[in-house]
This record gives C-alpha cells, structure tokens and sequence, in this order.
C-alpha cells in the first residue's frame, strides 16, 4: 500500500466469510448495499471472474437509473479476494471515469468475530486519491460497508 496513493477501508463483519463472498457475488444481494440508502442500485452485469464485467446503476428515486460503475474484474481468489478496476469498462475498452478511476482490492480473511473485511482503492497519482478523499471516500465507502455487514450479520 502506499499511502500518497491508496485509500483504505477496514473493518470486521460479524458473518462467516462465505456469507460476506455471497454477498459480493451474487447481484440481488450487491444491489442491496452497493450504494448509500436511500439510492438504489441496479445490477446489470455481475461476472465475477478474471475479465468479468462489474456494471451497476444508481437511482436517486427509484425510477430513473443512471450509470454508476462500469468496470471489470482483475483478480478472483474464490472466498479471498476480488480486484476490479473502473480504468478498463466491462467490455475491455480503456475508459476515463469521473471522478477517479480507481483500482480496488477486496480482501477477506477469516476473524474469530467472522470476517476481516479490507478494500484498498489504488489511484493513479496522489491528485487522484486527494479528489476521491475529498468526495467523501471514507464516509461513501464506510457507508456501504456497514450496509453490507447490516446483512450479512443479520443473515449469519
């Protein structure tokens, strides 16, 4: 990690680490915490492998849909890790995205409380990680991740 570039979130979810994997794999439970209540998310395209693509929209009223992630996966380490990247678009085409492309590294490793749950978000130059750090990134990401434990704790 290097901190002029990386932002980090860590915390521990109270769920067996399959459940949490289940959780970002599987498109109807992603679409219910991928992005800060009350938006809602849409999954349109989940692959979870090497090349896959990781294509998500976002709506602020439940209507009307807007783009909100088109990415794909880099890494698949089946219960361990995934790392997607919004630089490359779900069909392989190199993409600019606003507001920061960004590379992230999901990691789970089992805790005895159940999961150590890790995201490093890689950017490009220090400019990059300051505007994401600046939108919110802790707040934004720290949100979606108590959404997640929020259901993968009340599932365990």
């Amino acid at each position: 990690m290097n901190p002029d570039l990386d932002l980090v979130l860590e915390r521990i979810i109270r769920a067996p680490r399959a459940t949490v994997w289940d959780a970002w794999t599987d498109p109807a439970k992603l679409e219910r915490w991928w992005v800060p209540a009350p938006s809602r998310c849409r999954v349109d395209r989940l692959d979870p492998k090497p090349g896959g693509a990781f294509v998500t929209h976002i709506s602020e009223d439940g209507a009307v849909f807007v783009p909100n992630l088109d990415a794909c996966f880099l890494v698949v380490d089946q219960l361990e890790r995934l790392v997607f990247t919004n630089a490359v678009t779900s069909a392989w085409r190199p993409a600019n995205p606003a507001p920061v492309a960004l590379t992230a590294t999901v990691t789970l490793n089992d805790h005895p409380d159940g999961t150590d749950y890790r995201i490093i978000v890689r950017h490009g130059d220090p400019e990059s990680r300051a505007r994401h750090e600046k939108l919110g990134f802790a707040e934004g990401w720290g949100l979606v991740a108590a959404q997640l434990a929020a259901i993968v704790e009340g599932a365990a």
